[in-house]
């Protein structure tokens, strides 16, 4: 049974306490794997962990902090190595009023923490070429547009879309073969994210989104966009020019 538990595929989900994070744990435990997962509370963690004995190790981790790569690093050892790094800690806001406090508290999650973590995951992936790494990070279809009624949430989503790019065309450049990098980019999901009294159309199923992003990694996607709906919305408003895009009510009450 040891050398069993030793051969599972291990993964680290980051924001595992909640929305697509939490989905996630439920999704890869009841597909084999053995997880280690980290959120800002402790007690959420514990309580996560005491219902699934394929959570093998906490962490609390807040990515802002400076101390967040080391009690990653300290995550990985604790789970007993990584071969899937998952990223869904992330913060946003509708902010047609431009309040920037929301502003700058979601670039400091959604870029810099996100950088330290997604950058802290790849090393070690580097550093571990005798295992396939897989990389996924949760962005947005919001990052495809610019978004006036959520600035700072859409332009750090096109942060992530355009960081994931930049870190596998550095794959190629440097000719690392085994590490896999996934951007998710789903549509409006049902979790406390979006709890802001907004009615988004399209929602959907936190834990649908989860078994597709599983499926997504599975067959080795670079780019997941969930669902086929967004997928079409995105092809659509792609189209629409510049000068016409901005005259656009995108978001409403």
């Amino acid at each position: 049974m040891d050398t069993e538990r030793m051969t599972q595929k291990k993964a680290i989900i980051i924001g595992a306490t909640s929305g697509i994070g939490l989905e996630m744990v439920k999704v890869l435990t009841s597909q084999g794997w053995q997880v280690g997962i980290a959120g800002r509370r402790q007690a959420l963690l514990q309580q996560i962990q005491s219902k699934n004995l394929d959570v093998i190790a906490t962490e609390c981790i807040d990515i802002t902090q400076e101390d967040a790569p080391r009690r990653l690093l300290s995550l990985i050892g604790k789970t007993g190595g990584m071969d899937l790094y998952f990223h869904s800690a992330g913060i946003g806001y509708q902010n047609p009023a431009l309040d920037l406090e929301k502003e700058m508290a979601t670039v400091a999650t959604n870029v810099a923490g996100f950088t330290q973590m997604v950058g802290t995951a790849f090393h070690y992936f580097e550093q571990h070429p005798q295992r396939e790494g897989h990389l996924a990070v949760i962005s947005s279809i919001a990052g495809t547009r610019g978004l006036g009624a959520a600035p700072a949430y859409s332009s750090t989503k096109r942060y992530a879309n355009h960081y994931m790019e930049c870190l596998s065309q550095l794959c190629r450049i440097r000719g690392i073969h085994h590490i896999h990098l996934h951007d998710i980019r789903p549509g409006f999901v049902r979790t406390p994210l979006i709890a802001d009294g907004y009615n988004y159309p399209l929602q959907l199923d936190p834990h649908d989104v989860a078994l597709s992003i599983a499926r997504g990694i599975r067959n080795n996607r670079s780019i997941i966009t969930i669902d086929w709906r967004y997928r079409l919305l995105v092809f659509f408003w792609r189209m629409i020019p510049r000068w016409l895009w901005v005259r656009l009510k995108v978001a409403s009450k």
